[in-house]
């Protein structure tokens, strides 16, 4: 027993001494439209993610951490450059007049850590309006599915003389936007892309009345629309697949668009375990750090949506884990914190490096949180942007303005109302918190040197 303990002691001095002799790598995982509940480790019981389970139990889980943007292009742009999408003029993922002034580009995620003597290598999914090497980056792999893991995997077991950052950027469960697309196009015929026909499969030998009685998932408890919802919910995507799935899709199809959710991001699961496998094999796990997170996420079926771009929590809220073995709080989840993507990768990336970050970004490094320390002080609000309104998180309230519309706002009280099913900024006796939220996202903006457009400022009477 106490060679046991005198083995443990001296491996944990090892580790502290590999720690501290040199800058850890840095390895960031992101997918592509995969919601904050969609991990087995964060409770859902219709799909099995063993790989990011198994980062979750060395790392700290972030459960109120939210996109800059719910659509790809605006949110790869915070993640990678620290600023919120707007102040480059990117909203949506349509052609677009990105402004990428240089200052914006030199406090950049490769750059900084390339400046910073890091090696820098970037693989899969890119979708930004500049190249990686415009922001530091050297591209290993285009491919954003299956040959990027083994691409990434083949790099970890190479010889590296410095530190590295790689980013392994995979395309899935992204494919589930394909099916209201295309069934709007084909109804009752989807036709591609490969993966997305695969995950739609019954299992082999399986009837269909058996597969809906027995394993498809339910429809969500939040499936129906809100009251007092805004007409203008849908005005950042206007496509018409949209409006085609909620108003014409039947139970059933909304049960198969989830069950073929989940194989998806079991797919992208798999893929990275080839990644984490061949860190794991080379030691590379014992001084390196491991942040995984999603773009954004999607709607799996709550209130009647698929696809994202909305500000309800299934688009916003995404997954978030923070490990690096033997310096992480093992297993840890936090439920307090607010926590942007967009502002927040950077300043951690650089806090756990050892390098300075960038005085112009505004965003907070959450080490302290992962290696379960409290923090001097953190934020009290969180706002996220879309193409037609914007959005503040309180601790208890979600507030969200549009740009137009007769119901232009919305009040969620996410205690009492988690699923979003009521429209508090209808009612009167909100009203002093619907003026303290209009308040918060003014003040948010002037706090963080963002603009926020006129469009988006109510004052007096609801």
């Amino acid at each position: 027993m106490r060679q046991n303990l005198a083995a443990l002691l001296l491996a944990a001095l090892h580790m502290t001494a590999a720690h501290a002799k040199q800058p850890p790598n840095i390895l960031f995982i992101l997918t592509d439209q995969q919601h904050a509940g969609m991990l087995s480790c964060a409770g859902n019981p219709y799909l099995k993610t063993p790989a990011l389970d198994s980062l979750a139990a060395t790392g700290t889980r972030f459960e109120l951490a939210y996109c800059a943007n719910p659509v790809c292009m605006p949110s790869r742009i915070g993640m990678m450059t620290g600023v919120f999408p707007s102040r480059v003029g990117v909203e949506t993922n349509g052609k677009s007049k990105a402004r990428m002034t240089p200052d914006i580009l030199e406090n950049s995620l490769g750059r900084v850590f390339r400046k910073g003597g890091y090696e820098t290598v970037y693989g899969g999914k890119v979708h930004l309006p500049m190249s990686l090497e415009d922001i530091g980056f050297k591209n290993i792999e285009a491919d954003g599915r299956e040959k990027l893991a083994e691409t990434c995997a083949e790099f970890l077991r190479q010889p590296h003389d410095r530190p590295f950052l790689m980013v392994a950027s995979f395309i899935n469960p992204h494919d589930i936007c394909m099916m209201a697309i295309e069934d709007a196009k084909h109804p009752g015929n989807i036709p591609g892309p490969k993966a997305l026909v695969e995950a739609m499969a019954l299992p082999p030998g399986m009837s269909r009345e058996k597969f809906f009685a027995d394993v498809c998932p339910p429809l969500p408890a939040n499936f129906e629309i809100p009251a007092g919802e805004p007409e203008d919910i849908l005005a950042a995507d206007t496509q018409d697949f949209r409006t085609h799935a909620r108003t014409k899709w039947t139970d059933e199809q909304w049960r198969l668009y989830r069950w073929a959710y989940a194989r998806l991001t079991e797919r992208a699961d798999a893929e990275i375990g080839v990644v984490l496998s061949a860190l794991r094999e080379t030691g590379l796990d014992q001084n390196t750090v491991v942040v995984f997170s999603s773009d954004h996420g999607d709607m799996d079926a709550a209130h009647r949506l698929e696809h994202k771009s909305v500000f309800y929590e299934e688009a916003v809220r995404v997954p978030l884990i923070v490990s690096w073995k033997g310096v992480t709080q093992p297993g840890l989840v936090d439920r307090k914190h607010l926590v942007s993507t967009g502002q927040d990768l950077i300043p951690t990336l650089c806090d756990f490096a050892g390098l300075p970050v960038p005085s112009a970004l505004k965003g907070h490094s959450v080490r302290a949180l992962a290696e379960g320390r409290t923090p001097a002080s953190w934020r009290d609000t969180v706002v996220v942007e879309n193409g037609s309104s914007r959005m503040v998180r309180t601790a208890r309230y979600k507030y969200v303005v549009y740009a137009s519309g007769a119901r232009r706002e919305q009040l969620t009280d996410l205690v009492a109302d988690p699923g979003e099913m009521k429209n508090l900024a209808l009612d009167p006796q909100a009203a002093p918190v619907l003026a303290e939220h209009r308040r918060l996202l003014r003040e948010w903006y002037q706090q963080n040197g963002e603009t926020l457009d006129s469009k988006y400022v109510v004052t007096g009477k609801n």
